[in-house]
């Protein structure tokens, strides 16, 4: 199995960064054209992408001081049964995001893309989350 994992730091509390990570607000800020759902275990959330990109997920860890995961239910084959998980640790005035992208049955050219794609999404989410400007979904990929 293969794992996609990263760490970085964002200026700002874990309760702000949980809601970023765990809301359907905070999804669509950064990740999600529109996110359904509500940040409790056992909770399904609609992830959508556009048309051919309908995905559903369902929680599977979400508690209050800044764990949240989302196992994949409905998606592209290489990405179900996957698990998106964020682990947020504060250390002063940053916190720092622990995420793993995990479960992928081996390294494929979509695992190769999605850890890229992961790493400009999780930019987008510090720069949102610290500033407040929320980059189009379109542009995502391109700023």
């Amino acid at each position: 199995m293969a794992d996609i994992l990263h760490d970085l730091p964002i200026a700002a509390p874990v309760a702000a960064v949980f809601a970023a990570v765990s809301s359907p607000a905070g999804l669509d800020a950064w990740w999600t054209l529109g996110a359904s759902g509500e940040a409790r275990v056992g909770a399904d959330y609609e992830l959508f992408f556009g048309e051919e990109y309908d995905w559903r997920a369902r929680v599977t860890r979400c508690t209050n001081d800044g764990s949240f995961a989302l196992s994949m239910t409905h998606a592209s084959a290489d990405w179900l049964g996957t698990t998106v998980s964020f682990v947020l640790e504060p250390r002063g005035d940053v916190t720092w995001l622990h995420f793993a992208h995990t479960g992928w049955r081996q390294a494929s050219d979509h695992y190769r893309v999605s850890s890229f794609c992961w790493a400009m999404y999780l930019r987008l989410l510090k720069r949102w989350v610290e500033t407040g400007d929320a980059v189009p979904y379109e542009k995502r990929l391109d700023a």
